[in-house]
């Protein structure tokens, strides 16, 4: 174990000197450096930067949900292809088609995991500065790192927000004041993961991705993730509570924008996005293209109508072919159809003399 934590020195190090960072500059700018608000403040600069460095990782999993959503239905089909087929050769078979359809597309379902695998470094790094280089002592027990020197760290360590201290938890603290923080932090983290979720599988996914294996994995996802967060809310710091739970909303705000301006093709949000542009359109009096609507109408009104003038006048000028009656006469035979008497389309035609 204590060689896994030594490999996180190393995130540690510069998740404290953020932490620092961030506190010298709300406290230039006129906020008490011994204040447990500052040092909470301290751990949502953290978030946000860590966040704003993880942009480029965010688009390329929103690309590769829209990736995974529109190959759904070729995935689909692979799987009914090999349904209830149990032998090794038919295994290996679908996952090689799985595993060239994931190439042909450049995706693959590990990519939208990306932000959070990614995270998991730095929470584990932020529960150790908080849990262990916070935790009370005395300065110069060796316990300080990077900027985090031992007097900040032990101000920090004493610091209070609402009567809690950011190394408090739920089950480790006797007093009434931490447990009420920290149910309110454990409470939000899980609607934010809740909510974020949600938003991703039912607003930004297109009918055609709602069904199947893949769309199950993600409902119970969104009920899972939540859940493991009631279970292990209780053992987290206030101070890493803190920082789930604003990288939760910055997640939720994210997605939102993200979903509302460039949405998947299909999905629900797509139709919103559609119908708030024509609303504003209206509004404006303008069409999306820069011609009114009214405009627009009546020349696909024009269009319309020309199209059903010109099926009609080609309706109109195609000759009509005389038909023959059956048994018509060959070479060497008489045509009956010619006897006089008889009407007929072609009783104006000479008929053949038998012989």
């Amino acid at each position: 174990m204590d060689a896994i934590f030594s490999l996180l020195t190393p995130i540690e190090w510069v998740v404290a000197n953020i932490m620092v960072l961030v506190h010298q500059a709300l406290a230039f700018i006129g906020f008490d450096p011994a204040s447990g608000l500052t040092w909470a403040l301290s751990i949502v600069g953290l978030t946000m930067v860590i966040r704003i460095t993880l942009i480029p990782v965010f688009v390329r999993q929103i690309k590769a949900q829209r990736s995974m959503q529109v190959i759904a239905p070729d995935l689909r089909k692979i799987q009914d292809k090999y349904k209830g087929k149990k032998d090794q050769a038919s295994r290996e078979a679908m996952t090689k088609e799985t595993m060239a359809l994931y190439s042909e597309h450049k995706t693959n379902p590990f990519a939208s995991c990306l932000p959070l695998l990614l995270q998991m470094p730095i929470f584990f790094s932020l529960f150790r500065v908080l849990n262990y280089r916070l935790e009370r002592g005395t300065a110069g027990d060796g316990k300080a790192i990077g900027l985090l020197s031992d007097a900040l760290r032990v101000q920090a360590s004493e610091a209070t927000l609402f009567g809690a201290k950011l190394s408090d938890t739920f089950l480790g603290s006797s007093s009434i004041e931490p447990r009420i923080l920290a149910s309110v932090l454990i409470v939000t983290m899980v609607a934010t993961t809740f909510f974020s979720q949600r938003q991703l599988t039912f607003k930004n996914m297109p009918a055609s991705a709602l069904e199947g294996p893949m769309a199950q994995q993600q409902k119970i996802l969104l009920y899972a993730l939540p859940f493991i967060f009631v279970l292990s809310g209780p053992n987290f710091p206030i101070g890493v509570l803190i920082y789930w739970t604003v990288s939760n909303a910055w997640s939720m705000g994210q997605q939102f924008y993200v979903i509302r301006r460039n949405p998947t093709p299909g999905s629900e949000a797509e139709k919103a996005l559609i119908a708030r542009r024509t609303e504003k359109a209206a509004r404006r009096g303008l069409a999306i293209d820069g011609r009114t609507l009214e405009e627009a109408r009546i020349e696909e009104e024009a269009a319309a109508a020309a199209a059903e003038e010109e099926r009609r006048s080609r309706q109109r000028q195609q000759p009509k072919r005389n038909k023959r009656k059956k048994g018509a006469a060959k070479p060497g035979q008489a045509d009956e159809s010619n006897k006089p008497g008889d009407a007929g389309p072609d009783d104006s035609a000479p008929g053949i003399e038998s012989t």
